[in-house]
């Protein structure tokens, strides 16, 4: 099994979601985040004076996959984020040892 950090844009969770949903992925987590990449935030004008916003807002989903499924989710979340302009997001993918759900004691790839 992995889990899938992405940090992507706000605006970008409802098409991820249904993708993930076409691929019988309905269980996610979504965390409010903020901050910056390489582009150190953006510039801003307001009135004649311009400042740095360097910490942006984001979203952080992450969702554990079965090893078979990754690639698929990973495309998928691909597909439904990218603009191709800077701040579209990074993913990570963790390995993870094992899953348990707590209400009927399923462990492993049942679990998820």
């Amino acid at each position: 099994m992995k889990k899938i950090e992405a940090i992507i844009r706000e605006e970008k969770l409802e098409p991820v979601k249904k993708s993930l949903e076409e691929l019988g992925y309905f269980g996610m987590t979504v965390t409010e985040v903020i901050g910056r990449g390489k582009q150190k935030g953006i510039p801003l004008k307001w009135g004649a004076k311009e400042y740095r916003v360097d910490f942006l807002p984001k979203l952080k989903l992450e969702v554990v996959v079965l090893d078979e499924d990754l690639s698929s989710v990973v495309n998928a979340i691909v597909r439904s984020t990218r603009t191709g302009e800077i701040g579209d997001g990074k993913i990570f993918i963790i390995p993870v040892e094992n899953a348990i759900r707590i209400r009927t004691g399923d462990t492993g790839g049942n679990a998820v």
